[in-house]
């Protein structure tokens, strides 16, 4: 079993893993334990009380986070004609109007953050379901990136500014970054507030019981510090 090293044990010996904090405190501390040399992504991870097992209790959106993550998005975007010609004048950095990058996509290349399709192309799209698709990359009308092309300006604009698809994996979790360590506490906090109003929002009518029963948020290289999922309600309706 491997050990933990020097900077994350005592990065660690400042949270009280026993402890639910409110969300500034979680924040703060975050900042704090944030040891590498890079500028780290904050990150929240939150347990559902929903069945991943059933259809019905799938929890899957997106939210434009206030101040972005912190990254620079690429965006793709499959589109011919007028929708090209609009996804290039938006700021997409890739368009696939031809075979040229669908053909680079099934050698493997997919060094893109965001794929946005227009629904004319979903046909073509539709064969690189197996790369795209483990990696979270297929556009997907749930997720708001099948779109017709006159929405294609809206969706690359958000992408680049913050829009995050958030949905939920086998363990009934969803984890998503909400900026970087670099950001002031304001600025995490309205984000992670933004985060947990759309995670409340796309609540399955099914779910029954708790649904939000545990909140953790963490940086890159940082200990988990557990937030009391009450008191993100709390924040959600003072957002």
């Amino acid at each position: 079993m491997s050990k933990h090293g020097k900077k994350f044990r005592t990065a660690a010996e400042k949270v009280d893993p026993e402890r639910k904090y409110n969300p500034n405190e979680a924040i703060t501390l975050a900042k704090e334990t944030a040891f590498a040399n890079f500028d780290e992504t904050v990150e929240v991870h939150v347990k559902l009380g929903v069945d991943p097992r059933h259809a019905d209790q799938q929890v899957r959106d997106v939210v434009l986070l206030p101040h972005g993550t912190g990254k620079t998005v690429k965006v793709l975007v499959f589109a011919q004609g007028d929708g090209a010609t609009l996804a290039r004048e938006a700021g997409a950095d890739y368009v696939a109007d031809d075979d040229e990058i669908v053909k680079k996509i099934q050698s493997g290349w997919t060094d893109f953050d965001v794929a946005v399709a227009t629904p004319d192309m979903m046909g073509q799209v539709g064969r690189l379901g197996k790369i795209l698709g483990p990696r979270g990359l297929m556009p997907n009308p749930k997720a708001g990136t099948v779109v017709p092309e006159e929405d294609l300006p809206r969706v690359i604009t958000e992408s680049k500014a913050g829009r995050i698809e958030f949905r939920l994996d086998k363990t009934a979790n969803l984890h998503v970054p909400i900026g970087k360590a670099s950001f002031s506490e304001n600025q995490l906090l309205d984000n992670l507030g933004a985060f947990m109003d759309a995670v409340r929002k796309a609540k399955p009518p099914a779910a029954k019981g708790t649904y939000i029963r545990k909140v953790t948020l963490t940086t890159t290289m940082g200990p988990g510090i557990r937030i009391d999922p009450g008191l993100t309600l709390a924040l959600e309706e003072s957002s």
